[in-house]
């Protein structure tokens, strides 16, 4: 049986490019959410002429859909992801470009009929608006507030939530920028960690769950949640995900 010890330099030693969780297979496990954005990709994105993928990560998602549109783009800020996308997003020819995630978007205005992101990190509501021709959709699954709070709360005590990833700042800020939301959906999916070592692979990922999280920093608690594993069983914990679809209104 691994050690404490052992299970945390595990951890540390998975690599983080990508957002392929494959490693995570019965060591933690995620309830998806019902819509199945990756099936709503692989409807609308060969029907389109024009296709942005904002903040791809490896392009791992957009891979999946059956066919390319004409045109098929895709941004990513993280210079590691950047080849891993363009590997992945080859069968479809598809163009991967570095953006920040609050920068400007490198597009002309009116560009894109479809423009989709998977868990961006932050959203221009007015990037999206600027780049969409009139009439063109925005379609994203996003991270929502207080999101595996139960992890975060367990290292670092009680933490406020983040109201801006809320459903109604997120519709707030789609409108003001000029978009019409036509579809909001929200969902909380039990997510479970069965070993120490998925935990930390998780925060060294998901950076945002515990911001500057080490395992030298974090090495108590990371204990006092082993010892709980041990005796209770898996830490259990929710994913907020909303769905959301804004169009551009037609000029």
């Amino acid at each position: 049986m691994s050690t404490f010890e052992d299970l945390l330099a595990e951890g540390e030693a998975v690599p983080t490019e990508g957002w392929d969780f494959s490693w995570f297979a019965g060591r933690a496990t995620e309830q998806r959410p019902s819509w199945g954005y990756a099936k709503l990709l692989a409807e609308r994105v060969p029907k389109a002429e024009a296709v942005l993928d904002i903040q791809t990560g490896g392009g791992e998602v957009l891979a999946s859909v059956p066919a390319a549109p004409p045109v098929l783009v895709a941004t990513e800020s993280w210079p590691p992801n950047l080849e891993i996308a363009r590997r992945n997003l080859a069968r479809l020819g598809a163009t991967v470009v570095h953006a920040g995630d609050s920068a400007d978007l490198p597009f002309p205005s009116a560009h894109f009929d479809l423009v989709v992101s998977r868990h961006p990190v932050t959203t221009r509501w007015d990037e999206v608006h600027r780049v969409l021709r009139p009439g063109g959709t925005y379609l994203s699954q996003a991270v929502g507030d207080g999101s595996v709070r139960e992890l975060t709360d367990f290292l670092m005590g009680p933490q406020p939530v983040d109201p801006s990833r809320s459903p109604i700042t997120t519709v707030t800020a789609a409108e003001a920028a000029g978009l019409d939301v036509v579809d909001l959906r929200q969902e909380m999916l039990r997510t479970e960690f069965h070993d120490i070592a998925a935990v930390v692979h998780f925060l060294r990922k998901v950076i945002w769950i515990v911001p500057g999280f080490t395992v030298d920093a974090y090495r108590d608690r990371l204990a006092a949640l082993h010892d709980f594993m041990e005796r209770h069983g898996p830490f259990v914990a929710h994913s907020n995900r909303l769905l959301i679809e804004a169009r551009r209104p037609r000029d």
